[in-house]
């Protein structure tokens, strides 16, 4: 027996204010959340393309096709029920980040790291007030509590969506500085990919790639990407 796939039952798909944002109606049925959560986006923007991945599909639905739409799921369903412990989670990359663990060899990439980290470490150091200790090799360090606390806060600081986004700007690279300094506009996402895979292009540039690394690089490049656009749509009024 094949299995059973959702398909298109909607012919339009449209906006309406309610209250704590705005909805999305296809024809006249409100959108829900797999888990039939009410779905209120905090923007008209971020409505919008939500609604432009439901305009797009034809026949049976893709959700792969749907990022953004996913994303906002995930916000209601996921998220929003545990805010402090998605929170707590992220800040405790701020004591193990990425930045923060340079190699021990060769010269280059001892350079190479420095060059492009450097610049971040300083930029929490004097923006965040969060002074982040670096280390050679990958014995564990600890850092200044206060510094750590600094960093929390920014966390706590934001909204849903902002924490949603902000989720997969720091997993996928594996760094809370480089998270924080894209939702701070300092770098965008791409730069924050690039700068994630120092070590890994370096070790590329000697030995090669082969193509299903090459394929996981591309689907975290795309993450990174859809979790910057969730973050900027989701700031425009």
């Amino acid at each position: 027996m094949s299995e059973w796939k959702a398909r298109r039952f909607w012919k339009t798909v449209d906006l309406r204010e309610a209250e704590g944002g705005v909805e999305i109606l296809l024809d006249d049925r409100q959108l829900l959340t797999p888990g039939k959560h009410r779905l209120i986006l905090p923007t008209e923007a971020l409505a919008q393309a939500v609604a432009a991945e439901w305009e797009a599909q034809q026949g049976i639905i893709d959700p792969w096709t749907m990022p953004l739409t996913r994303a906002v799921n995930s916000a209601v369903e996921k998220v929003a029920p545990q805010m402090g412990a998605v929170a707590a989670m992220l800040a405790e990359y701020g004591g193990t980040d990425l930045l923060c663990y340079r190699a021990t060899e060769p010269e280059v990439l001892i350079a190479r790291q420095a060059k492009d980290w450097d610049p971040l470490i300083d930029w929490a150091a004097t923006q965040l007030r969060a002074p982040l200790r670096i280390t050679h090799g990958v014995i564990p360090i600890d850092q200044d509590p206060i510094a750590l606390d600094r960093l929390r806060a920014q966390i706590d600081a934001l909204d849903l969506y902002g924490l949603t986004a902000l989720h997969d700007l720091v997993t996928i690279p594996g760094s809370l500085v480089l998270g924080l300094a894209v939702v701070a506009g300092r770098i965008d996402g791409a730069e924050a990919h690039r700068l994630s895979r120092i070590d890994e292009d370096f070790q590329i540039e000697r030995w090669g790639a082969d193509d299903e690394a090459r394929e996981a690089a591309e689907g975290r490049r795309l993450s990174i990407g859809w979790a910057e656009r969730l973050w900027t749509l989701s700031r425009r009024g």
